[in-house]
């Protein structure tokens, strides 16, 4: 172990790229081997890329990063005859095309197949991709929402209140890869400053069939990749926009790429008055403003060295919204988030079929709430932080049939949480809870993993291995090993590919709130309070489905899944404090299927239409994490059943996208929800909570089923080139959501908290200038 890790760190450099992405470089001669200027345009219909850009003087031109598929490839020059390849990229291994222009004939026809790119024959699991343009024209209501909107419209993602993700039933095990480095911790609103999607040039989204690279947590992943720029000179994108409810942004950013250096620059800055989602219709103290910046650097010394860095810093501050009578009492609450995160990457092409790489990331985050003396039935405060630090090697091979890859990573970090509360109504709590209460504490966490992986091509059969092993150090100490496979059978006359899935995954806890769920001293709040070590979560993840195209225009992907999890990771709330800490339960199992129906190009029309249907049950006794309810003892000795919170039957979205001119197009939008469970605190009666809620929130809400009725939203937006020449555009975007002004509930809980609103109509308007 000991020299594989030597030899790992020897050779390894890094690619600044997410992970599962390659390097396309040609270069372009004419007859006699001279290197000439042509157009160049690349196309992936099942990765969502649509490139294009001219050679440089010396014939040259480079694609970077592109996701795992097929290509085609269109080489024009006047005069030659016009060069169409087909392509695949497989490994991380730049791939070379020498692409030779011969004198074009007096007549010629070519067809461009690019509907040969719309299916991924070798693919092992469905992955959803989301491109440059995709990315462009999706507007959230508000923009820290925005990437996570994005994710939401894809089948089995739920977007619960306040912007928080659910992967097929997981609470807040979601990964993000960000430009190649991964992020687990929670990057919902509340919790950290979102990512802007003008600083993005691409993103996938899986929750299945995951390499062995991926570890730590996987409900669900989504990749990122930071915009690039494909030919020289200076590039830029400048935006501003306003709309309902106050909302204010703007968003600067320039690139400046010479022939090896790239250079990048770019800062944000907005308000609004509804950041959160609401208890209550009267959308009370809900205001938010933020900013930020971000800064890339890359060098390619020579063809086979690249350097990256990159840096960011983000802040994010706001109230949080008051329910009836904490807003006639003058309660104000706030909270700011704060993060600054480095990233340093080297990447060295070792020969043409092996790539070696190292990247390293530091990262500060810091999160507070503070409470004003009006507040009630509790004043809280709590700051909480942390420090990490990542590293990670890898070798990437790839030879004919196969494309491997091996390395290691590790994760450092060092957290914080101070909290104090003092009660100040009484009548809302049990006679043995303490009026007042402290806790300040801080801890370290160690995390290493080593993982090897292989996908075996062989004619229609592709084989995915891999296995991973995890040593996880943070109040707990664990290790694992997580085998991962995956098969895949094209039939390419019926435009069809079978594939199945295993993952064993090895997920750690939430590190939001884990020092407090840990402490004796908060386990012993009160009388009936206890608590165990949060251990991490063990699952088996399967997968069946098939990706099949119709009529060479669209693609229908399908699939069935299940789930098994022990120590099932959960969230629970400190009595009133708006604070969450994680716990876990013995196990669950969960269910369903998703279908997606996807038109990414046809004449002037695109869009799709995705529908999921799940069910989760978890299974008590409780395994971790901090117990504060009256019976806690029966909860720690049963084995009864319940609905996980996630458990909503029925999902559906869809988009249709007309382009009704070369400089206008028109979309509209729908969702369904069929309802989230809630459990209602107590034996408090409907009729009660009308104190607390509208009569209008509580029709929405299915007291005898114990769900929130259904909800619906239909959307629209329109976009308009008003100035387009060749380097710059002029674009303005109008979007319109909930246009039925339906009331919608997200989230219901009967006592304190939970319950959370939908936006009601609104829209923004969005100008932005591209040079």
């Amino acid at each position: 172990m000991r020299q594989l890790l030597a030899v790992l760190v020897l050779f390894a450099v890094v690619l600044p790229a997410q992970k599962g992405t390659g390097e396309l470089r040609i270069s372009v001669v004419d007859g006699t081997g001279t290197a000439v200027e042509a157009q160049v345009e690349l196309t992936g219909q099942s990765t969502g890329v649509r490139l294009s850009g001219v050679t440089n003087g010396g014939g040259r031109w480079t694609a970077k990063p592109l996701p795992f598929g097929p290509y085609a490839l269109r080489v024009t020059r006047p005069g030659f005859e016009t060069q169409l390849v087909r392509l695949e990229i497989r490994s991380e291994v730049p791939i070379e095309r020498k692409i030779a222009l011969g004198v074009a004939p007096v007549e010629t026809t070519l067809v461009v197949h690019e509907a040969e790119t719309l299916l991924d024959p070798h693919r092992t699991a469905t992955v959803y991709f989301a491109g440059k343009d995709q990315l462009a024209e999706h507007h959230a209501a508000h923009r820290s929402r925005n990437v996570l909107e994005m994710v939401n419209s894809q089948p089995g993602w739920l977007l619960e209140a306040n912007g928080v993700l659910h992967p097929r039933g997981s609470e807040y095990n979601t990964q993000y890869v960000i430009d190649g480095i991964p992020v687990t911790d929670n990057r919902s609103p509340t919790f950290a400053p979102g990512l802007e999607l003008e600083d993005l040039e691409s993103m996938n989204v899986l929750t299945a069939g995951y390499p062995a690279e991926y570890g730590r947590k996987l409900g669900g992943v989504v990749e990122v990749v930071s915009a690039r720029d494909h030919e020289s000179g200076l590039h830029g994108k400048a935006s501003v926009e306003g709309g309902s409810f106050g909302s204010q942004a703007g968003y600067f950013g320039v690139r400046q790429k010479w022939s090896k250096t790239v250079l990048s620059l770019a800062g944000h800055g907005g308000a609004t008055r509804r950041f959160l989602d609401p208890p209550v219709e009267e959308n009370f103290t809900n205001r938010a403003t933020g900013a930020g910046y971000s800064a890339r650097f890359e060098q390619d010394f020579t063809d086979r060295d690249r350097l990256s860095v990159y840096l960011h810093g983000k802040r994010a501050g706001f109230l949080v919204p008051n329910e009836l009578e904490q807003q006639e009492h003058g309660q104000r609450q706030d909270r700011r988030n704060v993060e600054t995160m480095g990233q340093i990457s080297y990447q060295r092409v070792l020969s043409p079929e092996l790539v070696a790489q190292v990247r390293g990331m530091a990262r500060d985050l810091t999160s507070d709430l503070w409470s004003n003396e009006l507040a009630t039935p509790i004043f809280a405060s709590h700051q909480r932080g942390f420090r990490d630090g990542y590293a990670g090697a890898s070798l990437a091979w790839s030879r004919g049939r196969h494309a491997a890859k091996a390395g290691f990573e590790g994760a450092f970090s060092d957290l914080f949480e101070r909290f104090g509360y003092r009660i100040t109504d009484k009548h809302f709590f049990d006679d043995e809870i303490p009026q007042q209460f402290s806790f300040a504490e801080s801890g370290k966490g160690r995390e290493v993993a080593l993982f090897v992986q292989d996908q075996v091509r062989a004619g229609p059969l592709t084989l995915s291995l891999g296995v991973r092993w995890d040593r996880y150090s943070l109040v707990v100490k664990e290790n694992a090993l997580s085998p991962r496979l995956g098969i895949a059978y094209h039939v390419p006359k019926a435009g069809l590919r079978l594939h199945a899935s295993y993952d064993r995954a090895f997920e750690i806890p939430a590190i939001e709130g884990l020092l407090l769920a840990s402490s004796p001293l908060t386990q012993r709040l009160t009388d009936e309070s206890t608590g165990l070590p949060l251990q991490p979560s063990r699952s088996h993840f399967s997968q069946v489905g098939f990706a099949k195209t119709l009529w060479g225009r669209m693609r229908l992907d399908g699939n069935y899944f299940w789930r098994r999890t022990r120590n099932f990771a959960d969230d629970s709330l400190l009595l009133n404090t708006g604070i969450s800490f994680p716990v876990s339960f013995d196990r669950a199992s969960i269910h369903g299927f998703e279908a997606k129906l996807e038109l990414p190009r046809w004449s002037r029309f695109g869009g799709w239409i995705s529908y999921s249907n799940m069910s989760g049950k978890g299974f008590l006794p409780l395994t971790g994490g901090l117990f504060l309810e009256e019976d806690t003892a029966e909860l720690l000795e049963s084995h009864a059943s319940f609905p996980l919170t996630q458990d909503q039957r029925n999902t559906m979205r869809a988009r249709m996208r007309i382009q009704l001119h070369p400089r206008a197009w028109i979309a509209w939008g729908a969702s369904y929800n069929s309802g989230l469970p809630f459990e209602r605190e107590g034996k408090i009666e409907p009729e009660e909570l009308e104190e607390r809620f509208s009569r209008r929130i509580l029709d929405k809400v299915d007291f005898m089923r114990g769900r929130v009725k259904p909800q619906f939203s239909l959307d629209a937006s329109v976009g308009v080139a008003l100035y387009q020449r060749e380097h710059q555009r002029m674009l303005v975007q109008a979007d319109f959501w909930n246009l039925t002004n339906r009331l919608n509930v997200v989230n219901f809980s009967g006592l304190f908290s939970g319950t959370a609103l939908a936006p009601a109509r609104n829209g923004s308007v969005r100008l932005t200038w591209e040079f």
